[in-house]
């Protein structure tokens, strides 16, 4: 059960005008700078991130399919501005993992009850 279109609206339009202000810095989150594919024109999306031992992994409450997601598979990569720091990532990579290994323990649980079970790894260059 990925999250609803009717939610992903709700967050686009309110929640993620408050994040926009602080996932470039607060803890767990960052903001994705990605271009679209058709338009060229670059997009601000801010994300739960999660570190791994040299990366990044992202869980995809809204699924695969999201814009952003499809943006940064084209692209191969993208900036993510993560506590203060421009980072560029490469080598972007689907996921499937039923068992939610990347994700903390507690971030595991709440994933398992939303049946998220598709990430997006980023590699640092």
């Amino acid at each position: 059960m990925v999250l609803s279109k009717r939610v992903a609206r709700f967050n686009r339009v309110a929640t993620n005008q408050v994040l926009k202000h602080v996932a470039g810095w607060a803890p767990g989150f960052a903001m994705v700078v990605h271009k679209g594919r058709k338009s060229g024109r670059e997009f601000r999306t801010p994300v739960n991130v999660f570190r791994t031992k040299d990366d990044f992994v992202v869980a995809l409450t809204y699924g695969p399919g999201a814009d952003w997601v499809r943006n940064v598979l084209a692209a191969g990569g993208c900036t993510l501005v993560f506590r203060r720091e421009n980072i560029h990532v490469r080598g972007a990579e689907l996921v499937h993992d039923d068992s939610r290994q990347a994700m903390p323990v507690p971030i595991r649980k709440i994933l398992g009850l939303l049946d998220v079970n598709d990430f997006l790894l980023l590699k640092r260059e």
